[in-house]
């Protein structure tokens, strides 16, 4: 059982009805709970990719039934499994985020994790200068310099977001929340310049102006927009162990909910009496099946076809199934 590394395009994601309550009955009630605070749909839709990401790790890797699987928070609001696990697994740590298009996860066995996300976004009304300004006290006179030496606005903003990431995920790893100064923590960002879809983890952070040595950083670009910063540190009774290069894969709706609809009581995915909802849980079925087995021949449209071992799955718009 390794590290993962997830990524769900959430804002790319179009869920109809009948998607958005299958989803919504493979989690907690609290958790629902949580999600309907959500002002914007975008936000809902984000929070609720990120806690199914949870589900399906926890249901792969530690072999614990969808249905059976207890998450609950911290003090300062990060999840944990409440779930009685085997030893070897009882330090499994995981993280999520989910921010701009994307929702994504972390898992590490035997370190701390945490991860975080960020879109580079102009700052609303405000000018750049003028929100540099604004949180002058977040970052070190050092990052500062590094951050203004960027050539453009867009990119210093970009830079900013990318800092910010990384702060983010050591918080995230270590579990607290906004008391911590985050001046105490500095990064040596290296390389300035990072390709899309390769992993680094050449950067170095000061905490309390000593280099800790025991924490390591994977940064990744996954668009011209998005950060991800993961921050890997060493669990105490654990010796020192270095994660390798992990490549975040990136996961369908269909592929997160797949292994899960058989382990709902009998019948209790059928969401709706109508035929039509009938209909949309079984396209989402069969082309969870297509995408995880077989050979996806024709993508939805007027119709579905699929083939596995010379038998043919077919699924007609006309609600007509064969």
């Amino acid at each position: 059982m390794g590290s993962v590394r997830w990524a769900f395009p959430c804002a790319a994601w179009r869920p109809c009805r009948q998607e958005w309550l299958l989803a919504a009955r493979l989690v907690q009630p609290e958790e629902k709970d949580r999600i309907g605070q959500f002002v914007f749909a975008r936000d809902a839709k984000a929070a609720l990719a990120g806690r199914l990401l949870m589900r399906k790790l926890i249901a792969e890797k530690l072999c614990i039934p969808w249905n059976e699987i207890n998450l609950q928070r911290t003090s300062k609001g990060k999840p944990f499994l409440a779930n009685h696990v085997f030893s070897i697994y009882s330090n499994y740590n995981f993280n999520v985020s989910h921010q701009g298009d994307y929702a994504v996860l972390a898992a590490e066995p035997e370190l701390q994790v945490g991860i975080d996300i960020m879109k580079t976004n102009l700052p609303g009304s405000s000018s750049i200068p003028n929100f540099f300004h604004i949180m002058k006290r977040q970052f070190t006179g050092t990052e500062w310099d590094v951050i203004k030496s960027m050539s453009n606005e867009w990119m210093q903003l970009d830079m900013f977001h990318r800092h910010w990431a990384l702060k983010e995920s050591f918080l995230k790893a270590i579990g607290v929340g906004i008391g911590f100064n985050l001046q105490r923590i500095e990064f040596n960002v290296s390389p300035l310049q990072l390709e899309i879809g390769k992993v680094y983890k050449e950067t170095k952070m000061l905490l309390d102006g000593d280099e800790e040595e025991e924490w390591t950083f994977e940064e990744t670009r996954l668009d011209d927009h998005h950060h991800v910063a993961v921050a890997l540190g060493k669990q105490e009774g654990f010796g020192q162990k270095h994660s390798d290069v992990n490549i975040l894969y990136f996961l369908s709706f269909s592929s997160i909910v797949f292994c899960n609809l058989a382990l709902l009581p009998s019948g209790e995915w059928f969401l709706s009496p109508s035929f039509s909802c009938l209909y949309n849980v079984l396209l989402i079925l069969i082309e969870s099946f297509c995408e995880r087995y077989g050979e996806l021949l024709i993508q939805r449209g007027r119709w579905s076809l699929c083939k596995r071992n010379g038998i043919f799955l077919h699924v007609l718009s006309s609600n007509t199934v064969y």
